[in-house]
């Protein structure tokens, strides 16, 4: 029936009509594969950017080029109220604020999904990834997440950090 949504698992945030959604954490935190879990069409990746410029992920050089791919690419979502998940470490503070910009002059919701996953757990799913990216990135990376208050501070809208998603779904299942 047209409107009416299904249910989505708990651990999944239910994202609203044209919300921004930047996940945020280290390489190897597992933000891809909870990106994964929702529609493919909803997901900007600047990994996937620079390797359609350069044939790889890796390549830090193609970075400006993948960031245009995504900002046309967040506008023509968020110009029509089409929800957007934003898969990229989203670390640094600037990067947040061209995410929440974007936002807000869309008049879009922006979510934030830290993966707030303790370092030896970061640590040990990245030297499971195919691409492992060196620990010292992953360490610095996981030094920079900030908490739910700087992210509301910053202007998101709601903040949903994957350890609580996590232990509501566990508590779903008992």
């Amino acid at each position: 029936m047209p409107g009416t949504r299904t249910a989505i698992p708990a651990d999944l945030v239910d994202l609203p009509v044209g919300a921004l959604c930047a996940l945020i954490g280290p390489p190897g935190s597992g933000k891809s594969t909870y990106a994964a879990r929702y529609p493919d069409s909803w997901r900007v990746c600047l990994d996937v950017y620079r390797r359609f410029a350069t044939d790889s992920e890796a390549e830090q050089s193609a970075t400006p080029v993948a960031a245009e791919i995504q900002n046309l690419l967040l506008d023509a979502r968020l110009s029509r109220a089409l929800p957007v998940l934003v898969d990229s470490t989203n670390v640094f503070p600037h990067v947040r604020a061209s995410l929440l910009a974007r936002a807000r002059y869309w008049q879009r919701p922006a979510i934030a999904v830290p993966f707030d996953l303790p370092l030896a757990t970061v640590e040990a799913q990245n030297a499971d990834r195919d691409r492992v990216v060196p620990l010292h990135i992953v360490r610095e990376h996981h030094q920079l997440l900030p908490d739910a208050d700087q992210l509301y501070r910053e202007g998101f809208t709601a903040v949903h950090t994957i350890s609580e998603l996590l232990a509501t779904s566990a508590a779903s299942h008992r």
